[in-house]
């Protein structure tokens, strides 16, 4: 391409010149230049062509090749800039490519990794809060951990460290409902509690891995391999036996336990799908984590006040000395700190993957709560425990 611009342009130089050494400026053409009937416009483009040419030919009589050789260097550096240009803009494609090949490798697996961390913490710190200082408001727990959120959310907007959409009617209108459906596990799961042991609440959740892998697939049609199912089975089997060796068994807890099981799956369903439909109702077009996690602990206060109204937790509140203790404010406020990065954690890790593989790492979070809970609360272990029961209680009939 270059030297194909050179041979043009020499060419063209050639023929110039050749012109230019015939070129002689008559006289008639001066005396033009000098009537009185000219314009000085005329005067001042014949004269800068007389120059041109003179210069030329000037060059061309000395045998001088300066020009041609300007513009070669010109017309090189032309076509080399262009090449770098199209290597440059190559050469970051494929990096905008294999930067986003490992985003998309590696954020599934931060984000489960921050999830599980964030969500074992919380757990075990909320079993010191509401067990070890005998605290019997959960709602009210929630309602301080919220705050908390939100409070650090708008302190870090406001020095500009974070950024969040603006809150506006018609995107509350689209989030609503998945607060509401955490509402509703919130309290179906605190009436489970009183006819159910913890222990049983927690395999009987394992059905809701079910739910949400069917819902999956009439909502987002997507469809699960082999894997996926065989894990889920082996959920329900442990399931169906914890309920066989239950002793304790009470239909009314076992029927707000599967109201609590429906609306589990629900949320991580509609959580997901509102995900997608929140971005059209923003200006931007779009909704970022931070935003979501914002969006769905503001909504959370006035629904956690009416609760607590309803269930009177405000008046045990107020009543309960472990409430002037500054360590259980300690560990409230860490919490709420814990609060936050669950929240974003799960908010992410849930748009990065899918409702099943969400619902199934949280049902994976039992095995290490386990193992901490055995050795941080010192909680006694016992192998064989459908074959212990069936010896202590030899006249039950399962």
């Amino acid at each position: 391409m270059a030297a194909r611009l050179l041979f043009d342009l020499r060419s063209d130089m050639v023929s110039a010149a050749s012109m230019s050494l015939d070129y002689r400026p008559e006289y008639d053409d001066i005396e033009e230049a000098k009537s009185p009937n000219t314009s000085v416009a005329a005067v001042a483009v014949k004269n800068a062509d007389a120059s041109v040419y003179k210069i030329i030919h000037g060059f061309l009589k000395q045998k001088n090749n300066s020009i041609i050789k300007v513009a070669a260097n010109v017309a090189r550096k032309a076509a080399s800039n262009k090449l770098s240009r199209k290597t440059s803009d190559v050469f970051d494609s494929l990096i905008q490519k294999q930067q986003s090949k490992w985003g998309n490798k590696t954020g599934p697996l931060l984000s489960g990794i921050s999830y599980c961390i964030a969500s074992c913490s919380m757990i075990l710190l909320n079993k010191v809060v509401l067990s070890n200082y005998n605290f019997n408001a959960g709602i009210s727990l929630m309602l301080y951990q919220n705050l908390i959120s939100v409070i650090i959310l708008l302190v870090l907007e406001l020095f500009g460290v974070i950024s969040t959409e603006k809150l506006t009617w018609k995107l509350i209108k689209v989030w609503i409902p998945v607060n509401l459906i955490f509402v509703g596990m919130l309290v179906t799961g605190m009436y489970s509690l009183k006819y159910i042991n913890v222990a049983m609440v927690t395999i009987l959740k394992n059905m809701t891995n079910i739910l949400t892998a069917v819902g999956e697939i009439y909502i987002f049609r997507k469809g699960q391999n082999k894997k996926v199912w065989a894990a889920l089975c082996l959920m329900v089997i442990s399931a169906v036996c914890g309920g066989i060796t239950d002793l304790s068994f009470h239909p009314v807890g076992y029927m707000w336990q599967l109201f609590n099981c429906f609306l589990t799956a629900g949320y991580s369903l509609t959580l997901r799908r509102v995900m997608d439909v929140a971005k059209q109702s923003t200006k931007s077009g779009s909704l970022n984590e931070v935003s979501m996690v914002l969006l769905n602990n503001a909504l959370s206060i006035p629904l956690a006040l009416i609760l607590i109204v309803i269930f009177d937790e405000w008046q045990y509140v107020y009543e309960v000395e472990v409430t002037r203790d500054p360590m259980f404010w300690a560990f409230a406020t860490a919490s709420g700190l814990l609060g936050l990065a669950i929240s974003f954690s799960s908010v992410w890790f849930l748009h990065r993957t899918g409702p099943t593989t969400y619902s199934l790492v949280g049902s994976l979070n039992k095995i290490p709560i386990s193992v901490a809970g055995i050795l941080l609360f010192n909680v006694p272990v016992f192998l064989l425990g459908y074959s212990l029961q069936r010896q202590k209680c030899p006249n039950v009939y399962l």
